[in-house]
């Protein structure tokens, strides 16, 4: 084994973390009789020479000699370089992707080319592992054919011989997996695959591999799944709860090389029929069926247990392969949360959070039973509805009984600490108060009143609104007592965010403490903190007028335009502030620009002198400035015929842009009947995808955000037609 590995340069080629002279010894550490070395091996392999994916020429000189492990039958953990192995040779590019690449990124294409010719021209070993006597082997080597040998129609066939001698229940899995693979590499197949699967997820098979087709069935061919797909899914689920269970004076269970035998049974029935031939007559059907029958009174009556782990795997192959059809996924989950498997409900938990932040639909019943999770003695489960609900904002309404239920009951979670960070509040303290209830003003109350405040709890208290206002006193007296050292922007910054929340000027004093007493290190980020929270005190601030005219005379000291800005809201003065930022506008940086920009927006009418600047800022190539140039020259022009096509415009290249756009075109009125803004505004309203969601990207504020666009996109087409709110 390994002839002519040591006569490979290794030391010339590089992998993630530098020179590949280490790649022998982890090709020999997969070959080791030390479970332990095989694992850092393989782990190596991952980390270094395949590192996310990626190939280099050390990975390319590895694969013969992983092909030489694949086929000794005395190495251990065969399985998993068969998955290394599928892993290296499966990445596909076409055309659109050749035509994207960079001159930079051409070595790293040409490598993933390489690897896919050099894996798929030995993939026929594939075929011959196929009925290794090693279960992981056998797991592994379907999935590899149906990714990577060059005769999809062998593949298929091969898969079909095999289930119905197949006597390992996770084999069998993977091979309809592998046919569900198929299906989807080659769409000429796809109508072979799809009727085999329909006929595997029948009745008469067993509950899993049912469960396994329907999954493979709703990524390859969603068309062929059977109309009332939630009860039967439903359905195998209570099936595979139980298991057969001896009952006093009945016959001992049948064993596992008996119930194999039996699955075998039923799943040769299926080959009987040629593909075409649809649904076998149901004379033909009752052998199958009563042979499981039979088994099922042998063993006795059935008992609940925790379903098998690869349970929740085809669950979320499912929920995947359904994509749209909320309503169905919505029941399914429904279903799932209500399982008396803990497994199952929290597999169910983070498969919601996954449907709520990707589609639009109606969430009630569901989220009402995530809520319900929150009083279950299980940890985990109570942990992970709490995490979901977050999420959800204002879609957490209906859980908001179950929320204050928790929070009230276990006060130890009102606050997490963590080994390295600040502290933060606990996941069901901060989802209510993302619903604006005042029952979560105690445990914010006790948070204010920890020696270190929650860095999180000023955005809570902003959630809260008015309901907070009990608050107000404590934050002021914690803001007094912050020591003005390198430490106080963490400090105080969380006081000033949950005092400019709440406007309350009654801590004037010691916002101005904090103004003026903000050390060098981050100084700046202190100081604008503070003259946002005395912008939001208004009129009533005004006995910081000295200070903040001081600061607009001493450039440096803090941004120019923050300073306008709190003098402006406190003052009302549009002279004193127009200068500074007319020069604004002159910045070099984009998000100076920006903030110039917004802040002369503010100020309407009175910066109509600057519209000639912000109509040249239209045609800018950074499109956020363009979009906050659009909304400022309707608000100090008043005209929006120059700003919507702009608008409009960005919309459509950068959905990240939407809620901005919304928000200008909400307050313009200029989606009138037939327009084209409100063409596109009923359009997103009527999609069912979130304008923000990403495969496999997402952020916490996901779900809130596409709320904050549709109701932006309601508000503007209701305030065109006089029948909503004018502001």
């Amino acid at each position: 084994m390994f002839a002519g590995i040591d006569e490979v340069d290794w030391t010339s080629m590089e992998h993630a973390y530098g020179p590949a002279g280490d790649v022998p010894a982890m090709l020999r550490g997969l070959a080791s009789a030390d479970p332990a070395e095989r694992e850092a091996a393989l782990d190596g392999m991952y980390g270094a020479v395949h590192h996310q994916g990626d190939v280099y020429a050390c990975t390319l000189a590895s694969i013969p000699f992983l092909f030489e492990l694949v086929v000794d039958p005395g190495i251990q953990d065969r399985g998993s370089i068969v998955e290394l192995l599928t892993s290296i040779g499966g990445i596909d590019l076409d055309e659109d992707d050749e035509d994207e690449i960079g001159e930079d990124e051409f070595e790293g294409a040409a490598n993933y080319a390489m690897a896919a010719t050099a894996v798929t021209a030995g993939a026929g070993v594939f075929f011959e592992l196929m009925a290794d006597e090693d279960p992981g082997v056998r797991l592994n080597a379907p999935l590899a054919l149906a990714a990577l040998h060059g005769h999809p129609d062998r593949v298929l066939a091969l898969l079909r011989e095999r289930l119905p001698i197949e006597p390992d229940e996770e084999v069998r899995l993977a091979l309809v997996e592998a046919a569900g693979r198929v299906a989807l590499r080659h769409r000429a197949l796809a109508g072979q695959a799809a009727a085999w699967l329909s006929r595997l997820a029948g009745e008469g098979f067993p509950a899993g591999l049912r469960l396994a087709a329907l999954a493979q069935l709703a990524r390859c061919a969603p068309d062929a799944l059977p109309g009332d797909v939630v009860r039967v899914v439903t359905g195998l689920l209570r099936q595979l709860r139980s298991v057969p269970a001896r009952r006093s004076g009945t016959a001992p269970a049948v064993d596992a090389q008996t119930g194999a035998a039996a699955s075998a049974e039923a799943v040769a029935a299926v080959d009987a029929y040629p593909d075409a031939a649809g649904e076998p007559p149901a004379e033909e059907r009752v052998a199958p069926v009563a042979r499981v029958g039979q088994l099922r009174a042998l063993s006795g009556e059935e008992a609940p247990v925790p379903t098998a782990p690869w349970t929740a795997d085809l669950l979320r192959t499912l929920h995947i392969g359904l994509d749209d059809r909320v309503a169905e996924r919505t029941a399914l989950l429904t279903d799932q949360l209500r399982s008396p498997d803990h497994r199952q409900r929290i597999d169910a938990l983070r498969m919601c959070s996954g449907l709520i932040r990707t589609w639009r639909g109606s969430y009630e019943e569901l989220v009402r039973l995530v809520g319900e999770q929150l009083a279950t003695p299980e940890p985990r489960l109570a942990e992970a509805a709490s995490h979901v609900l977050e999420e959800l904002f204002g879609l957490a309404a209906p859980a908001a009984d179950a929320l204050a239920a928790r929070v009230a009951a276990d006060p130890g979670a009102w606050v997490r600490d963590w080994p390295s960070g600040p502290p933060a509040l606990g996941s069901a303290v901060k989802a209510l108060a993302r619903l604006g209830d005042a029952r979560a003003v105690p445990a914010l109350a006790a948070a204010l009143e920890r020696p270190e405040v929650p860095h999180d709890v000023g955005f809570a208290i902003g959630f809260l609104g008015a309901a907070a206002a009990p608050l107000a006193e404590l934050l002021r007296r914690r803001l007094g007592e912050v020591p003005l050292d390198e430490r106080v922007h963490d400090r105080a910054g969380p006081l000033l965010t949950g005092l400019a929340a709440l406007r309350a000027d009654e801590a004037l004093g010691e916002v101005l403490r904090v103004l003026r007493g903000a050390p060098e290190f981050r100084g700046e980020w202190l100081r604008t903190e503070a003259l946002r929270a005395l912008g939001s005190f208004g009129p009533a601030a005004r006995g910081a007028l000295p200070e903040l005219r001081a600061l607009l005379r001493s450039p440096g000291a803090t941004s120019a335009t923050e300073t306008a800005k709190a003098l402006w809201a406190v003052e009302g003065d549009a002279d004193a502030v127009l200068p500074v930022l007319i020069e604004g506008l002159r910045a070099e940086r984009v998000h100076e620009l920006r903030s110039a920009v917004n802040a002369l927006g503010g100020l309407g009418v009175r910066a109509m002198v600057v519209a000639p600047r912000l109509r040249a800022l239209l045609g800018h190539d950074e499109q956020w400035l363009r979009v906050d140039a659009a909304v400022a020259l309707w608000d100090v022009s008043g005209r929006a015929h120059e700003s919507v096509p702009v608008l409009l415009a960005d919309w459509e290249k950068n959905h990240h842009v939407r809620i901005r756009v919304a928000e200008g075109l909400a307050r313009m009125g200029a989606a009138g009947a037939g327009s084209d803004a409100a063409r596109v505004l009923r359009a997103e309203l009527t999609s069912v995808r979130r304008h923000n969601a990403m495969d496999g990207v997402f952020g916490s504020h996901d779900t809130y955000e596409d709320e904050k666009l549709l109701a932006l996109c309601r508000q503007a087409l209701l305030r065109d037609t006089g029948k909503g709110p004018t502001t």
